[in-house]
């Protein structure tokens, strides 16, 4: 029996329908407005994260505006110094230098210092937190200060960003890479199960509803603890909305695992360009374990290693001058 007229203008139309709902659902399409969360910098001027804190914490301080927000640096030590940039790790800011900084500008190096993208003064872009976007922002940070050249130093979750940094842009080393007690090769294994937990998407969509958040910010501004670095955490964490994503996605998809490749290409890269790469790790971290620096030198064989006997993994805080003697030797080869 033949097909039907109606059925007929049916297999005529229905394809010219589908081809004309597809341009009409898919192109074309304004493309996602990128949103920025605000850092420190918004909030009031009597906040406790000030006094710890306070945006002129480091001399020769300034805001440059990149494509992913605005983002705080400083730079002190005399201009005609040995470059040299520190990179932080994964919570704590810029603070973290607060006793290693000054002593290298006072042995004469060019000291610049910034807060990644969702930490301390830098504004906190909704995004995926992995290696690309924090190496594309040191690199445009470098152009935008006019710098062509630097020694890197990384600390945590930082030294992994020094390696993925230089194995990216190598043009942009001077010849020498500091990594302390340096993230990048972690485990899973090493990740306490809270991590995990409070790192999964589930939670973060929890962390960053108003009522938890009022709960936050309601112990963030109960009594200090003592712990200046501590507090400035929670305070964060419970103040700042664009923190507790940065730091989810930063343990999912950023530059704590996974980054072998890029420190075998800085292993290849030192060596051919007679550079050098110094690991400094405490032996007591109990959060990148000790074990990880032979796994680095594995890596990076030409690596020397500074051994701190006790040292946690906050060592630029607990062992500043060692850490700042083992910098200033190294870098003034």
């Amino acid at each position: 029996m033949p097909p039907s007229s109606a059925f007929q203008w049916f297999l005529l139309v229905c394809p010219a329908l589908v081809v004309l709902a597809y341009f009409f659902t898919v192109f074309p399409q304004s493309p996602e407005s990128l949103y920025i969360h605000p850092s420190l910098a918004t909030l009031p001027k009597s906040s406790p994260s000030r006094t710890i804190y306070p945006e002129n914490f480091y001399e020769g301080g300034a805001y440059v505006k990149l494509p992913y927000g605005q983002v705080r640096y400083w730079l002190i030590g005399p201009e005609d110094g040995k470059r040299v940039v520190l990179i932080h790790g994964l919570s704590v800011p810029a603070i973290i230098w607060k006793d290693v900084a000054p002593k290298l500008a006072a042995n004469g190096f060019r000291v610049l210092l910034y807060d990644l993208y969702g930490r301390g003064y830098s504004d906190a872009p909704q995004t995926t937190y992995d290696a690309n976007l924090y190496t594309t922002q040191l690199a445009l940070l470098l152009q935008y200060v006019g710098w062509n050249k630097v020694n890197v130093v990384g600390v945590s979750m930082g030294g992994g960003i020094a390696a993925a940094f230089s194995a990216q842009f190598p043009h942009l080393i001077t010849d020498k890479v500091v990594l302390i007690a340096s993230a990048g090769l972690m485990e899973s294994s090493d990740m306490s199960r809270t991590t995990k937990f409070l790192s999964s998407p589930l939670m973060q969509v929890v962390s960053c509803s108003y009522p938890f958040r009022l709960y936050l910010q309601y112990l963030a501004d109960q009594k200090a603890s003592g712990n200046p670095i501590g507090d400035l955490v929670r305070f964060q964490s419970a103040h700042l909305p664009g923190y507790n994503p940065a730091i989810a996605s930063s343990i999912r998809e950023g530059p704590l695992r996974s980054l072998a490749p890029q420190f075998a290409a800085l292993g290849r890269h030192s060596r051919k360009t007679n550079g050098s790469v110094l690991l400094i790790w405490g032996t007591s971290d109990q959060v990148v374990p000790f074990r990880y620096a032979s796994r680095v030198q594995s890596l990076i064989p030409h690596a020397e290693l500074v051994t701190i006997e006790g040292g946690p993994h906050d060592i630029t805080i607990s062992h500043a001058d060692e850490v700042s003697r083992a910098l200033v030797e190294f870098l003034n080869r």
